[in-house]
């Protein structure tokens, strides 16, 4: 059970991330999303933006804990992790 606790952890955090990434593109450029990622691209910007877009994983994080499921908290500390990772490559 704590490995499959660990994955939906693992899983909300991403999933919290596209959301803020989502977000972030719609609300705060003059782009769509797909056409936003693909400017963000070309322009070198999408490592940062993926990176203010992890922003409600903090959330996640807080609500996890506070409901003392703490192996889904982990998950989303690994999906935060690969993230970066994620953004070192980009």
């Amino acid at each position: 059970m704590n490995k499959i606790d660990l994955l939906y952890g693992f899983i909300f955090g991403i999933v919290a991330a596209l959301l803020g990434t989502y977000l972030f593109i719609t609300f705060y450029t003059d782009f769509t999303f797909a056409s936003g990622l693909q400017i963000l691209k070309s322009q070198g910007n999408l490592g940062k933006v993926i990176t203010l877009g992890a922003i409600p994983s903090l959330a996640v994080f807080g609500l996890l804990l506070s409901l003392n499921k703490e192996m889904m908290a982990r998950g989303v500390v690994l999906a935060v992790i690969a993230l970066a990772i994620l953004t070192i490559f980009i």
